[in-house]
């Protein structure tokens, strides 16, 4: 299998193992968020894989299981399709609640 390479960048390893990410790679890869971390994998060919990771707080976790997320998506398209109702009151909803 032939792998086209988007970008190809050398970096040089400090001292205790430090690199420094070009920031064309941190800003592709959104590193430059708080929080960012990487998520590096060995394939069984012997190549390393590096990911750009924001890690999700515990108590967000659920908006990103794969339920919802198909859920959002769902509603999503319900919402392009036009089957939504805009109300500008609480007594409005209501009342369409009760339709």
């Amino acid at each position: 299998m032939v792998r086209m390479s988007l970008i190809h960048e050398f970096v040089a390893v400090q001292k205790r193992g430090v690199a420094t990410i070009p920031s064309s790679v941190r800003r592709r890869l959104r590193l430059d968020e708080p929080g960012a971390q990487l998520e590096i994998l060995e394939t069984e060919d012997g190549r390393f894989e590096i990911r750009g990771v924001l890690p999700v707080d515990a108590d967000q976790a659920w908006f990103w299981t794969d339920r919802w997320q198909r859920m959002e998506r769902e509603a999503d398209a319900d919402f392009a399709a036009g089957r939504s109702v805009q109300v500008d009151s609480v007594e409005a909803l209501l009342a369409e609640l009760d339709s």
